[in-house]
């Protein structure tokens, strides 16, 4: 059989011996993947107990259109979303277009002139810059920015460990503290995600000093990764896009907002209209997909992160630093590398789009894309444009020169992935195996 297997990937391109070492990596991870999979089994019941809860049957596969009156689809697949976050509401719909989009839906809805923004965890994702209007795109003025109605925003920096600065979380909150933000995920930053358990502690803490402030977490590449989610820990809103992990592969679009029923209507009255809210919005026939990539969405994550691990394990054994290293615990499906030059990271993305299904025979090159500071390279060979759960690499080029590796809609294509990655390397001598 291991003869066979040699074959078919010789076929890809790996050579013999970047196969057999990334074997020998693989040997010595069966307990980490078989953890990942109970994870996974955990919260495939979640969401399978919250479908039949609410007796989905395939009438709610039926498509609307226009106003989308009456849509029985859309609303139970949003009380399904409540259910499986534990929350008293959900939006679930094609028209959050990602997750910036549902991150400003949710922002823009829950915060008046006067009040403020504060991000306990430090810069948040290149995108969310203009959101908030941090800082101007070249000449380019962040139209539309929350700093354009009167929104200000603070910041509070994690220490150099990653720990939460709790002295200066306490003097940054003030009275016109209404919103805190928590992105989960590491974003363009080599710091550590944040598990649940911590975005908890963090969330206690606030609440103690100010009970009214909303939570809000940023919620992108973390779901179904541990057994609770962070509405289950204190957070009034948990935001993030369907063509990450929930969406499961399927989902062609779309975004969520789940949590507490008046803050979720406030995100419905700001995305169609005050009066309006959550009573429009027709769902054009893809009720299906959201049904099916959702309750794919456990199994796929749990693939994705097992080419997480896999791709620590043989990065830091070639001396890269690795940011979760290969043993440490798992809070999201996002594997930071450290390749030090921007020659390594083009070649590791080009790997990665080699191992592609859609568009293999594609060169990536970096380039200046809107909403980030810096070029960046992004490798994806999709079936959903963008679509982050599948196998995609991308890293903006500057130093530390690091790659940010996710997704994988089956454990075996990220594995490919990786060990085509390395071969890209191996061919540009880089490195030696």
């Amino acid at each position: 059989m291991e003869d066979t297997m040699k074959y078919i990937y010789e076929q890809a391109g790996i050579e013999k011996g970047v196969f057999e070492f990334c074997s020998s990596i693989e040997t010595n991870l069966k307990s980490r993947f078989q953890k990942i999979d109970k994870v996974a089994e955990y919260n495939q019941m979640k969401v399978l107990l919250a479908m039949q809860k609410n007796k989905l049957s395939d009438i709610h596969f039926s498509a609307s259109t226009g106003y989308g009156y009456n849509d029985l689809g859309r609303e139970t697949l949003e009380a399904v979303y409540a259910d499986v976050f534990r929350t008293e509401a959900a939006l679930v719909r094609p028209q959050l277009t990602c997750g910036t989009h549902a991150l400003t839906v949710a922002l823009a809805a829950n915060l008046r002139p006067g009040d403020e923004l504060l991000s306990p965890v430090g810069k948040p994702y290149d995108t969310l810059e203009g959101v908030i209007g941090i800082t101007d795109q070249g000449s380019k003025k962040r139209r539309g920015a929350l700093r354009e109605y009167g929104i200000t925003y603070a910041q509070v920096d994690l220490l150099e460990d990653g720990a939460f600065d709790f002295d200066g979380i306490r003097k940054a909150i003030n009275e016109r503290t209404k919103l805190i933000t928590i992105q989960r995920s590491k974003g363009y930053q080599t710091r550590p995600t944040l598990s649940v358990e911590r975005i908890g502690e963090l969330i206690s803490f606030v609440k103690k000093i100010k009970p009214d402030v909303i939570c809000m977490v940023d919620n992108c590449y973390g779901e179904f990764v541990e057994l609770k989610e962070p509405t289950e820990v204190g957070a009034d809103l948990c935001v993030g896009s369907l063509i990450k992990n929930p969406g499961g592969g399927l989902a062609p679009i779309g975004g969520y907002i789940v949590g507490k029923e008046e803050y979720v209507e406030q995100c419905a009255y700001r995305l169609t209209a005050p009066g309006l809210g959550k009573e429009v919005g027709a769902t054009l026939g893809i009720n299906q997909s959201f049904f099916q990539g959702l309750f794919l969405a456990p199994t796929v994550t749990a693939g994705a992160l097992k080419g997480a691990v896999f791709a620590a394990n043989i990065y830091e054994k070639l001396g890269f630093p690795v940011i979760p290293n290969g043993t440490e615990e798992r809070y999201d499906i996002i594997q930071a590398v450290t390749l030090g030059s921007e020659e390594a990271i083009i070649a590791f993305c080009k790997g990665i789009q080699a191992a592609a299904p859609v568009d293999s025979f594609v060169t990536p090159e970096p380039w200046a894309m809107p909403g980030y500071t810096s070029d960046v390279i992004m490798a994806a060979g999709a079936f959903i444009q963008g679509s982050s759960i599948e196998l995609s690499a991308d890293a903006p080029i500057m130093p530390p020169y690091a790659v940010y590796f996710q997704g994988g809609l089956t454990w075996y294509h990220a594995k490919v992935g990786i060990m085509m990655s390395l071969q890209k390397m191996v061919d540009k001598k880089l490195i030696n195996v």
